[in-house]
């Protein structure tokens, strides 16, 4: 009986993959497009986790010549069949590195992290380097002084280009350079506040390596965006840039429908392609339906486990979430407002800027939609031309990403709640007073965002926050309770004195709110809400009933309360 593969979750080596018989989704013939482009640096950005890191890694393992081969990972793989490319397969020297490590809170230290970088790569190189007879003895006692991390730090700025020249004297052949993340370190020091420090290296190290360098047969490089205007990329004008704009390459990152229908069947979870198609699909990378691989394959392992678990959200820790944070706090009300109705389905139109850079990302500037659409937070459903731009239609792609804005906003309205003093409002609670309690809630209400899709689940969160800090009370909801399920319950903690009943309607109109907040109490009497306090011997029933119309309630106390 065949082995079922394993589903790779963080591997990110190609050939570890491939050894340890895990489900691979066949990308290889990546390398034939990237052979035929003839570009002599191709950019791909794309977001987060949607596969940079294992492309190269593949791409690496095809072209690297090693003493022994790794022509057999590619056996049976898409590029296998054509003869022509695979003559390609172990023929060059392969300089790798991946940016991804240096997130460190100053420059100094991530300068550390990157010049281990530089003696790891020089280190992998070190047994073809010495054992040739063609590397002169002043290049090798620069070789060493890298490995020992005891070059000079203007050394640093040329570290790539120069170890470019030493292999392809070596094995007489020109570089391939395959640069992961490189923006990883940009926008780091843009949030640690060394921006310009960091700008220096990147931009010094890449117009070595990449611009001057006459060793350099072709260079990848992969990132979340273009960063230009710092002049990292002005210099080459041999790059060639695949956004999830362009259509060259559109299907090389992240899943298209196909392969999540062919591993959904491989896994016998095929019944599952409805949910997984709106939590994880949803993105257009030019113009072609990609899933977000992170987030599929988190659910299709666990699902293979347990076919009844739930879609959660497997993409909420990227670094860019903390920009779909700081949207939510810090932007103006006319952002605000734009961002409440993306929640709620209403497209954003803005033009996008490309070349955006970390310094600009202001949230309250249209370079904010631009950085949200190439980190996956908007996908594009439309464009068209307006004064010789390009004018975008884009939206919010799917489930999983309307949750991260859903939770970041509870999050924001948690915090700004919690810092107010209620003590006034808890005070009108008790006493009964449905007027000003109405009011309290219709100015937090105002300065919200609110999301109407899942209006339950939304002003549910919305009541629980505001009342959640009543003290010597406590919060409990939807439990059941009588011969249904209610709202919200509040209980006094000590002496069993006092007891809560919220129970809240949707009205479709604001005309309608008040027969709404009605039906509301006439629940709370049909279906017996205060039979639990009442077995629990609270003393004082206090009932309410709650009608909301978008940003818009009204509360009304029951006749009944005591």
């Amino acid at each position: 009986m065949q082995e079922i593969k394993k589903v790779p979750i963080g591997i990110e080596d190609f050939k570890k993959i491939i050894d340890k018989n895990c489900y691979f989704v066949d990308k290889t013939l990546m390398i034939k497009d990237l052979l035929n482009s003839g570009a002599d640096v191709t950019l791909f950005t794309r977001p987060r986790r949607f596969g940079k890191t294992l492309n190269l890694s593949m791409i690496k393992y095809f072209f690297e010549k090693t003493e022994e081969s790794n022509a057999y990972l590619f056996d049976n793989m898409n590029i296998s069949k054509y003869p022509e490319y695979m003559a390609y397969q172990g023929q060059y020297p392969v300089i790798s590195l991946s940016l991804k490590s240096m997130k460190q809170p100053t420059f100094e230290e991530s300068f550390e992290v990157f010049k281990e970088l530089i003696k790891f790569e020089f280190l992998r190189h070190k047994k073809a380097i010495f054992n040739s007879n063609k590397t002169e003895k002043t290049n090798l006692d620069k070789v060493s002084r890298f490995i020992e991390m005891k070059a000079d730090k203007a050394e640093y700025n040329t570290s790539v280009s120069f170890l470019s020249k030493i292999l392809a004297d070596v094995y007489n052949k020109k570089v391939i350079l395959l640069i992961d993340e490189y923006d990883v370190p940009l926008e780091n020091a843009y949030a640690c506040g060394f921006y310009e420090k960091m700008i220096n290296l990147v931009r010094s190290v890449f117009e070595s390596a990449l611009k001057t360098n006459s060793s350099l047969e072709f260079g990848v490089l992969t990132g979340c965006m273009r960063v230009s205007k710092e002049s990292i990329f002005t210099v080459l004008n041999n790059l060639m840039v695949c956004s999830i704009l362009n259509a060259e390459f559109n299907t090389a990152f992240g899943f298209t429908q196909k392969e999540i229908d062919e591993m959904l069947e491989y896994y016998q979870l095929s019944e599952k392609q409805k949910d997984i198609k709106k939590w994880y699909d949803g993105y257009n990378f030019g113009r072609a339906e990609i899933y977000n691989p992170w987030s599929a394959l988190n659910y299709i392992k666990t699902a293979n486990a347990d076919k009844n678990a739930p879609m959660i959200l497997y993409w909420s820790n990227t670094s860019s979430n903390i920009i779909v944070k700081r949207l939510i706090e810090e932007s103006d009300e006319e952002t605000k407002a734009v961002v409440e109705e993306l929640i709620n389905g209403v497209p954003v139109e803005s033009y996008i800027y490309e070349d955006v850079t970390y310094g600009e990302i202001d949230v309250n500037s249209n370079c904010i939609w631009s950085f949200l659409l190439f980190t996956g937070y908007l996908k594009v459903i439309d464009r068209q031309s307006v004064n010789n731009r390009q004018l975008y239609k884009m939206v919010i792609p799917n489930l999983e990403i309307k949750t991260i804005y859903e939770d970041s906003i509870v999050n924001w309205f948690d915090k700004n709640i919690k810092s107010e003093n209620r003590d006034d409002f808890f005070k009108s609670v008790l006493e009964k007073d449905a007027d000003k309690i109405n009011k309290y809630i219709q100015n937090w209400l105002a300065d919200t965002i609110s999301y109407y899709d899942e209006k339950e689940n939304y002003y549910h969160g919305f009541l629980a926050g505001v009342l959640t800090g009543f003290k010597g009370y406590r919060v409990v909801s939807n439990r059941e309770s009588g011969n249904g399920r209610y709202d919200l319950f509040i209980k006094s903690r000590i002496g069993r004195n006092t007891g809560i009943i919220f129970e809240f309607k949707i009205s479709p109109t604001e005309d309608e709110m008040e027969t709404y907040a009605d039906i509301a109490l006439q629940q709370i009497e049909d279906r017996n809400y205060e039979q639990e306090l009442r077995n629990d011997r609270y003393q004082k029933i206090i009932k309410y009933g709650i009608s909301f119309c978008e940003k818009l309630c009204y509360v009304k106390l029951s006749p009944y309360s005591d």
